[in-house]
């Protein structure tokens, strides 16, 4: 697999705000604690270490083999799990929706990033041990979202009426996609045919593509997980602490120049219970779900928190903060976006004294397979012109290659002067005919644009097959202008080529921020 790197820069699809995290710009320091440099991690590994308890090593361990114990597991995945006990051992950590059958190919990317950054950080810190983790957003409940994926160019999506965070969900009602898909998919149909929930089946497949890299996957929808965040939890519905905080970033931000995304709300909590994830209220007699009949009392609501605390379950603003709190963890990959609204919480954070992760930005990535890649080849066009928009790099190619010379910036040239020589023997004669040369010289220039329109239009038909080639090319890397990663399944390569997320990741390099082009080997013909 041919592999060619593309500076972010010259992509000219990443944020200023995202490109000024990765180039370290001191207006942002203030709002992360360590930048994503492989010599930081040193500082992070003995913050961690001094911060992390035992007791919650125990009881992150307990909980994965309790939440492995139905797995075949590797040898990898079985010592990774036990050496969550040791106090040398730390996390890295990627999350994502539990879009079925993996959704976009972004979600192998991710997990690919965590799995070399662990590998690499084991080359430059031999005497402690860095497991890559998948957490999953069971607790979502935001069904269309993952209900849906592209195989092939065609659209699948689950219909169910199912409700309440996902990861419960009830998998076997996609037996009837599992059907009408081309190819060999017998890893989701183990996945959601012999397993109760979402959860579940989606721990199953993960594990079946990474087990072998030593990959965990964390469900932190349990009880004794959440029992480590009552405070948290208290604090946020009694006190509010957490909103008044991101204000506070969120300001700093706005006047440095940068938009935010998420905004705190006073209480920043789900409720979660089978078939309903609502969001929480204060009220005069003490708290309800919105949309929903449910209500309760401030001491019920104390006492939920002490004995039932799985059922409180965190926004947007405070699931980052329950991750770090539930993990040893040191670091968390994340596209743009992702890195950008957590720059927005390291006051919540500080208030809380839990140390800030590194913010990694993921590995990016285009697969152009063989045939695409010998039509890249023959188009000429550059890897970064790949991300110019499609009717730009048609015009651009097209000058470039034209034999005629398509502008008429001498002609227009030409007739201004004659035009202004007109108007100046007008205006002598009658000062009023200066407006009149002055629109008849705008309509001589409208009409050489339209004439030069025309030129480009027709060369454009001379090169029709070429102008085809890179429209092919283009659609396939940028389908309905978006990025392949964000709309195509990984199974387009993967029932091809069984080795295509081994290739990934013998490509990735989680430290060099600039975006990757694969291409499959291509015959020319």
């Amino acid at each position: 697999m041919q592999h060619t790197k593309i500076p972010f820069k010259d992509t000219k699809i990443f944020s200023s705000f995202f490109l000024d995290y990765i180039h370290q710009k001191e207006s942002l320091k203030k709002f992360y604690h360590r930048p994503p440099l492989i010599s930081e991690f040193e500082g992070q590994i003995k913050e961690k270490q001094q911060s992390f308890s035992d007791q919650s090593r125990i009881t992150l361990h307990d909980t994965l083999i309790k939440q492995y114990q139905e797995l075949d597991i590797s040898e990898i995945v079985s010592n990774n799990i036990g050496a969550l006990k040791e106090n040398t051992t730390f996390t890295i950590t990627t999350g994502h929706q539990l879009n079925i059958f993996t959704g976009p190919l972004y979600f192998i990317y991710k997990i690919a990033s965590v799995i070399n950054a662990c590998k690499q950080l084991k080359n430059s810190y031999p005497s402690y041990n860095f497991i890559p983790v998948y957490w999953m957003a069971s607790e979502d409940h935001d069904f269309e979202e993952i209900s849906y994926f592209k195989l092939y160019g065609k659209k699948y999506t689950w219909e169910t009426d199912q409700q309440g965070g996902v990861g419960r969900f009830d998998p076997t009602s996609l037996k009837s996609i599992l059907s009408k898909l081309p190819g060999d998919v017998s890893v989701f149909e183990n996945a959601y045919l012999k397993h109760k929930s979402l959860s579940d089946a989606v721990r199953y497949y993960v594990n079946e593509l990474f087990g072998k890299e030593g990959l965990l996957v964390v469900d932190a929808d349990h009880r004794s997980l959440k029992s480590q965040f009552t405070d948290v939890i208290t604090d946020d519905l009694f006190n509010h602490t957490a909103k008044t905080k991101v204000e506070t970033t969120n300001a700093a931000l706005n006047e440095k120049g940068y938009s935010t995304q998420v905004y705190a709300r006073g209480i920043n909590f789900f409720y979660l219970d089978d078939n309903v994830r609502g969001r929480l209220e204060k009220t005069a007699e003490g708290f309800s779900v919105v949309d929903a009949d449910i209500q309760f009392t401030e001491e019920q609501t104390r006492n939920m928190i002490k004995n039932e605390p799985e059922k409180f379950s965190p926004n947007v603003i405070l699931r980052p903060l329950y991750q770090e709190v539930i993990l040893p963890n040191l670091a968390y990959f994340g596209g743009p976006a992702e890195v950008i609204y957590w720059l927005q919480l390291k006051g919540v954070f500080d208030h809380f004294k839990v140390p800030f992760p590194i913010l990694m930005p993921r590995n990016f990535a285009l697969v152009l397979n063989g045939p695409m890649a010998r039509k890249f080849k023959k188009t000429g066009i550059s890897t970064e012109e790949l991300f110019l928009e499609k009717n730009f790099l048609f015009n651009d190619w097209v000058s470039k290659n034209t034999h005629h010379n398509l502008t008429l910036t001498q002609e227009i040239n030409n007739v201004s002067q004659l035009l202004e020589k007109v108007k100046a023997r007008a205006t002598q004669i009658d000062p009023t005919l200066g407006p009149l040369v002055e629109a008849e010289a705008r309509r001589a220039e409208k009409g050489f644009e339209r004439i030069e329109q025309k030129l480009l239009k027709a060369e454009k038909r001379n090169h029709s097959d070429k102008l085809r080639q890179i429209e092919e090319v283009k659609d396939y890397l940028f389908p309905n202008g978006g990025l392949q990663e964000r709309s195509d399944n990984f199974l387009n390569f993967y029932q091809e080529d069984p080795n295509f997320i081994q290739k990934v990741l013998d490509v990735f390099d989680p430290y060099d921020f600039q975006f990757n082009l694969l291409m499959y080997p291509h015959t020319e013909k």
